[in-house]
């Protein structure tokens, strides 16, 4: 079993997906105000199901991966994300750390991406020794342009990605 890395921050914990929390995550996929700009439609039960467990395969695959954002009182589920690789055929990812989020609409408007993923960042700065990573966003999402530019990306470029154009965004690395 791979293990992932608990990162707590001052109002959350990031930590691995465990079996008590898929009903939370499905339900959350499940919601077209999260899939607006990630993929365009809600995500049946079976392709939470992949993603889901998927989670574990990007850790033991890639040495990196994402992680669910939990309230740290709670333990509940608030968001996702992390750095993967999807392998989704845009060659300005190739080579790179893809980081990604989401977060419940219960959640919104709060920082709690950024301040998640200010944790990530770090993470892979102290883990990974701070390479390069880029992301992608789907234009008008501006939440999410907005956590991108706090993270320090800037725009690179765009790509086809299934029927939308996505831009494509890059953050330096300290190496």
């Amino acid at each position: 079993m791979i293990d992932i890395p608990i990162i707590e921050t001052k109002r959350l914990r990031l930590r691995a997906p465990v079996m008590a929390d898929f009903e939370a995550y499905a339900t959350m996929w499940a919601d077209e105000r999260v899939t607006a700009y990630i993929g365009g439609k809600p995500r049946t039960r079976n392709e939470s199901w992949t993603r889901f467990i998927g989670m574990h395969g990007l850790w033991a695959l890639c040495g990196y991966g994402y992680w669910l954002f939990t309230d740290r009182q709670t333990d509940l589920l608030v968001g996702v994300g992390g750095l993967a690789n999807f392998e989704r055929g845009i060659d300005l990812l190739i080579g790179y750390p893809e980081a990604g989020w989401a977060i419940a609409p219960d959640h919104w408007g709060k920082g709690l991406v950024s301040e998640a993923m200010t944790a990530v960042m770090a993470w892979n700065d102290s883990a990974l020794g701070g390479g390069e990573v880029r992301c992608i966003i789907e234009p008008g999402h501006g939440a999410s342009e907005h956590v991108a530019a706090k993270l320090g990306f800037a725009a690179i470029g765009d790509a086809p990605l299934g029927d939308v154009t996505v831009n494509v965004y890059a953050r330096a690395g300290n190496r």
